[in-house]
C-alpha cells in the first residue's frame, strides 16, 4: 500500500478532526475566540501536528491566526463545506428537502466557498497543506446532497487555483459507484469509517476498519486514500448507536488499535475528533452526534488522553 504522507509531500505524524465550537456555539456564530481557540491549539500541541478542518469560516479563520500569531506548527487540511444543490428525499431525519430558491442560493454559496477556499490557500500556503471541496455531501442520508457531477466541478476548481493537494472528504461506500468520476480528478481519496455507527462490536471495529479501507484502497491503486475520519462515540441515547457499544474503555481501545494499525502502515488518519460538541444533534444531552470527542467540551480529558497526553509529538 501507499505511504500517504509520502504521496502528499509531509512528515508522518498523528492527525485529527478539530471544530472548537462550545456550549452555545454553532457554526453561523457565535464562534469560539482566540482565546478559546488558543486553549485547544495548546492542548493539541503535544499530539497532533494535523488538523482537519470543514469550512472556511470564522471559526477557521481565527485558527490559522493564531497558528500564524502564536508561532505554532501546526499543518492543516482545509475544507469548504458545500450546502445542499439537489433535495434529498431519503434523509432520515429533519432536513433534507429544500425550496428551489434556497438550492439556488446555495450553489452561489458554495461556489463562493471555493473562492474563499482558494484564497485563504494561497494566503496561508505554509499553514494548509491540503484542502477540500466537501464533506459527506454525496452518501445517502446526507442532508446537504451534491451531485457528484459539481463536487468534481468543484475540484477541478480549486485545483485550477491553488497549489495544495485537493480532496473531497466521504464515507466510504460512495466511492464504489457515484464518486468513480471523482476520483479520477482528487489528487488523493478522502474516507470516512464508523463501525459503531454500523452496529460493530469494538472486537469487530478494527476488522471492519480495515477491510472499509482496503475496499477502497484496493479499487483506486493510483491514488493516495486518506481516512479523514473514524472514532468511537463515548454516549449514545440509542439512536442509531447501541448505548452498551459506546463507553471511555471502547473510545481508548479504538484509538489504540487504529493509530497501531495505521502508523505501522503510514495510513494519514484523522481521528474524529478532538472535543465534544454540544451543538450537533438533538437537544438530549446523550445524543450520540454531541460525544466523539477525546475531550469533554470543558476541555478535561476522556479516558484515551489521560495515557496518550503523556506522550508527545515534535511539531
Amino acid at each position: 500500500m501507499m505511504d500517504t504522507f509520502k504521496e502528499l509531500g509531509v512528515e508522518p505524524a498523528r492527525a485529527i478532526c478539530y471544530s472548537g465550537f462550545r456550549e452555545g456555539q454553532q457554526p453561523g456564530g457565535p464562534y469560539p475566540s482566540y482565546e478559546q481557540v488558543k486553549e485547544d491549539l495548546l492542548i493539541m500541541q503535544p499530539h497532533w501536528k494535523y488538523l482537519r478542518m470543514y469550512d472556511c469560516d470564522q471559526h477557521a479563520l481565527t485558527v490559522l491566526d493564531v497558528i500564524k500569531k502564536e508561532k505554532l506548527g501546526f499543518k492543516l487540511l482545509m475544507g469548504a463545506y458545500i450546502e445542499a444543490e439537489m433535495n434529498n428525499f431519503n434523509c432520515p431525519w429533519d432536513g433534507g428537502v429544500y425550496s428551489e430558491e434556497q438550492l439556488a442560493k446555495n450553489v452561489a454559496l458554495n461556489r463562493s466557498k471555493m473562492e474563499k477556499l482558494i484564497e485563504l490557500a494561497n494566503e496561508y500556503e505554509d499553514i494548509i497543506f491540503s484542502l477540500s471541496v466537501g464533506n459527506e455531501a454525496n452518501v445517502d442520508w446526507t442532508d446537504h446532497y451534491v451531485h457528484e457531477k459539481k463536487i468534481a466541478e468543484y475540484v477541478r476548481m480549486v485545483k485550477a487555483g491553488a497549489k495544495q493537494p485537493v480532496t473531497f472528504c466521504e464515507n466510504y461506500v460512495p466511492w464504489h459507484m457515484k464518486l468513480k468520476n471523482v476520483a479520477k480528478e482528487v489528487d488523493f481519496i478522502s474516507i470516512h469509517t464508523y463501525p459503531v455507527w454500523e452496529y460493530k462490536h469494538i472486537e469487530e471495529a478494527l476488522s471492519y476498519t480495515k477491510e472499509n479501507y482496503y475496499s477502497v484502497a484496493e479499487k483506486y491503486p493510483d491514488t493516495p486514500v486518506v481516512i479523514t475520519e473514524a472514532g468511537w462515540a463515548t454516549n449514545s441515547n440509542g439512536r442509531g448507536i447501541d448505548p452498551e457499544n459506546v463507553n471511555e474503555t471502547y473510545q481508548k481501545i479504538y484509538f489504540e488499535k487504529l493509530m497501531a494499525w495505521t502508523d505501522k502502515e503510514k495510513i494519514m488518519t484523522f481521528f474524529f475528533e478532538a472535543f465534544d460538541e454540544p451543538w450537533k444533534g438533538s437537544p438530549e444531552p446523550t445524543e450520540p452526534e454531541k460525544h466523539w470527542g477525546v475531550y469533554f467540551e470543558d476541555r478535561t480529558p476522556k479516558l484515551v488522553m489521560k495515557e496518550y497526553q503523556k506522550k508527545t509529538v515534535v511539531m
